[in-house]
């Protein structure tokens, strides 16, 4: 299936894989590239020297494309943006803030630039700074959330850019691959399904929350401090809304959630544990492999699309 990113991106299939932290390590980066689609290593906030490994890891069990997302917060993000020139990666997908004084660095390297952005504003000047692309990403995402939904976000993006546009935020099926194509979109990116997939690293216990999640088990933290977070619900969410109501201080429910998504996805933690999920979480309904999770989205989205 050709389109504009996967003529850009050298992969097959028009799928991103979210760069999650914890969880979008080398073996689901692998195996999401390996069935077609582009896999990302989630450097987080990561020392270099572990990104630097996670490439290496990941080219041993693919010899496809796979990309590196750069949490522009990250203190080692210096480090960890040199690797990435130095390892050869060919993709980078950037969140929190602008991946301006790299790119100079990136382009020379040959590397595609696509931001993760929540708004048109953000949109275009991501574009004026040289962006290959954009992922247009939806309230309806697991993790640090904007305001806007995807069906409104997506297609006012695709108008106020000239690159192409990937959308991010709910999408988990067939269903939700046409209609961000209907949107504008040339591509998806998703990361809650993959949470759920076999090569996936995420505890068990976290998988099981995600597949046995209803439409209502959805829950944002986060918004007193200005930094949203949508996650499944739990005793977690429940103490930490608690305090954002009683105007606890942000050191107070910055010590809430120390290392939870740690607990979550190593640990198998749901009780305290923030377990990052997206609203389409309510659709995933099993442990598949990446390459049946892409092969049934290309499957069902093309008979929608008829293509």
């Amino acid at each position: 299936m050709k389109t504009a990113v996967t003529e850009l991106l050298g992969i097959e299939y028009p799928i991103i894989q979210g760069g999650m932290a914890w969880v979008g390590e080398y073996h689901l980066a692998a195996a999401v590239s390996e069935a077609g689609g582009l896999g990302i290593i989630g450097a987080a906030s990561a020392p270099a020297d572990i990104v630097r490994q996670q490439v290496r890891d990941a080219r041993k069990l693919t010899s496809r494309p796979i990309g590196v997302n750069v949490m522009l917060l990250n203190p080692n993000a210096d480090g960890v943006a040199e690797v990435i020139v130095e390892e050869g990666v060919k993709v980078v997908t950037t969140g929190a803030g602008s991946p301006a004084k790299y790119m100079d660095m990136w382009k020379a390297a040959g590397v595609k630039v696509i931001p993760v952005v929540a708004s048109v504003a953000m949109a275009k000047m991501m574009e004026r700074s040289g962006a290959d692309a954009v992922v247009a990403e939806g309230m309806e995402s697991g993790g640090h959330i904007g305001s806007a939904t995807t069906m409104t976000l997506v297609p006012q993006v695709a108008d106020a850019v000239n690159i192409p546009v990937i959308a991010a935020g709910g999408i988990a099926d067939g269903r939700g691959f046409a209609a961000a194509f209907m949107l504008g979109a040339q591509a998806v990116q998703m990361g809650t399904r993959f949470v759920a997939a076999s090569e996936s690293i995420a505890h068990d216990n976290y998988k099981q929350k995600v597949i046995k999640a209803r439409d209502i088990d959805s829950e944002i933290t986060g918004m007193s401090t200005g930094h949203p977070i949508r996650q499944i619900r739990n005793k977690m969410t429940r103490e930490y809304l608690k305090l954002e109501k009683e105007g606890a201080s942000f050191e107070e429910l910055e010590y809430l959630t120390l290392g939870s998504l740690r607990k979550a996805v190593m640990e198998g933690d749901v009780v305290n544990g923030t377990l990052m999920a997206g609203q389409c979480a309510g659709m995933v309904s099993r442990v598949q492999s990446c390459r049946e999770i892409i092969e049934e989205i290309i499957h069902d989205g093309s008979a929608l699309l008829k293509i």
